[in-house]
């Protein structure tokens, strides 16, 4: 018997199984389908270029057929590991606009205001940029989350930001300061030249407590209820079924893919869908699933074959690279302690935006189809996406068996305003990678995209093209209506016992990178849940 079972050791069931451990008095057990986070692929930064491109420790969901993209299949890599995506991310430490959290707050989410989560923000965070002044009012220094900047950036990304501000756009130097808007180097997940995973924080420092037991290759099938209260989980390892009971409450955090679908198996959710495959209804909660959305992207990419410094398949750059793999090893810095996406911003797709609505990764190497399918040659790349898309669609189950695969709905560019804001940002993104600090480079955009000069043409592009940026949110939202899952607690409504502490709460995505916001999430259930069990 414990007295917590966090389902899924991603970002924010790590946090939890970290913090709650912390009482000695408490027994808690972590459940994660996937393995314990030691392939090197994981800890060596620049060994994300792999992971996007295989299974080992990722979900590599794909969506239902896209009306908006042509009726293509959209890829949804998601961590299957301890850490979750936060082990297989690109690990841009973003937290997004003040303006995200004050839109929950009124929305009806009491103490979500972006006063009220700043201080899970720094209490989360430990930044190796020296303290003080104005950098000490919105960072931490002391968090188990560690955020640098890169330990050797590659000369490309203060190209990029030259090439910004040529293009007009003021230069930024903290994201996540006063102020979100302009261009600069993103600042990342990392300590002493390897990924910083929440798994590596949170977790890994603690897994010789006796009260906190991590059991890795469980897939969690189905929550337990006695009447409607929650009292364990049923879950598949080593090809048995086994249950593990709880006291106080169960926590899931298996993502905003995952955790709908685990509550539609359970019996919460839509009735006519539960019906549908044969479960049975133990509360018909008309949201669970919906609402979900996701940062939709399009990228152009520069080939630039006489600038072999930047990331490339060819004989100059094996040789580089195996000469970064024996730097790594030996002191931890190198080429490979690259996030790829080094540099970015945030702009606004029109001057009369109050906030910026677009998002930049500048990327030093080729990078087509998720970086998925071979390119030969050297070059670079550049990301825009919509910060705040209106096209909502839904996690479904596909049938009662729990190890299927959800049907998994982005219902990309269903909103007409979320292609204009599109079509905006990738011509602002073409007059970035043209201006002169970059142009000097000698590059050419790829014909896939330099095809497209009228606004329909680009349109065509983005069709063809787009996908998401990897931030699902919102198909568990919390807030104050009858549709909505979850309360400002996020308690599970209509039940007891039962929390969802993931990405999937989030009434309305961040404008930004949505690691470092599921890890405040988590600080702050974690008051919550103290709270409530004093």
């Amino acid at each position: 018997m414990f007295d917590y079972i966090i389902i899924g050791g991603g970002s924010a069931g790590s946090v939890l199984a970290g913090r709650l451990s912390e009482d000695p008095a408490v027994k808690v057990c972590l459940l994660e389908a996937g393995p314990v986070d030691s392939s090197v692929l994981i800890h060596c930064p620049a060994g994300l270029a792999v992971m996007a491109q295989t299974t080992h420790a990722n979900w590599a969901f794909e969506t239902v057929p896209q009306a908006g993209l042509n009726s293509r299949r959209g890829y949804q890599p998601r961590g299957k590991v301890l850490g979750g995506s936060s082990s297989i991310n690109a690990m841009c430490y973003i937290r997004g606009h003040r303006a995200d959290y004050d839109h929950w707050a009124a929305e009806g989410n009491a103490g979500w205001g972006f006063d009220d989560v700043l201080p899970y923000f720094k209490r989360s965070e430990t930044n190796e940029r020296a303290a003080g002044g104005d950098f000490a009012t919105y960072h931490g220094s002391s968090g188990p989350l560690h955020v640098m900047d890169l330990r050797s950036p590659s000369r490309f990304g203060p190209l990029f930001i030259e090439a910004a501000t040529q293009a007009g756009y003021a230069r930024n130097d903290d994201f996540n300061g006063a102020v979100q808007d302009g261009v600069g180097m993103y600042q990342v997940t990392h300590k002493n030249g390897e990924r910083w995973s929440a798994a590596k924080g949170y977790l890994t420092p603690h897994l010789s407590r006796s009260n906190l037991q991590v059991i890795t290759g469980a897939h969690t099938t189905k929550i337990l209820f006695e009447g409607k209260r929650a009292v364990g989980v049923a879950y598949r390892r080593g090809g048995q079924t086994l249950e593990l009971r709880a006291s106080r409450e169960v926590l899931l955090c298996a993502g905003a893919l995952q955790s709908p679908q685990l509550l539609m198996q359970s019996g919460i959710g839509p009735a006519a869908h539960l019906q549908q495959h044969g479960i049975n209804v133990l509360h018909d909660s008309q949201g669970v699933g919906q609402n979900l959305h996701d940062h939709l992207d399009i990228v152009q990419v520069v080939n630039a074959p006489k600038i072999t410094d930047l990331f490339g398949v060819s004989l100059t750059g094996m040789i580089r690279g195996v000469r970064g793999i024996f730097e790594w090893r030996k002191s931890r810095t190198g080429m490979l302690t690259t996030n790829f996406a080094e540099a970015g911003g945030f702009i606004k797709s029109q001057p009369s935006e109050a906030v910026p609505d677009l998002q930049l990764h500048f990327v030093i190497g080729k990078l087509v189809d998720h970086g998925r399918k071979p390119t030969f040659g050297h070059g670079y790349s550049c990301h825009v996406c919509l910060l705040q898309p209106k096209s909502r669609g839904s996690v479904q189950l596909a049938s009662s068996d729990p190890m299927a695969t959800p049907l998994i709905d982005p219902n990309f560019l269903a909103h007409s305003d979320d292609m204009a804001r599109m079509v905006r940002g990738f011509k602002q993104m073409r007059a970035i990678l043209k201006s002169p600090a970059l142009a000097s480079l000698g590059g050419r955009e790829l014909d896939t995209t330099a095809r497209a000069v009228s606004d329909a043409e680009i349109e065509t592009v983005i069709r063809e093209k787009a996908d998401t940026i990897y931030h699902p949110v919102g198909s568990c939202r919390m807030g104050n209506t009858d549709r909505d899952p979850v309360d400002a607690q996020l308690r599970v409504k209509g039940v007891q016992g039962l929390r969802v502490v993931d990405a999937s709460i989030m009434p309305r995505v961040v404008s930004g990178n949505t690691n470092a916001p599921t890890i405040m999430i988590a600080e702050k259930a974690v008051d919550m849940i103290r709270a409530a069990h004093a």
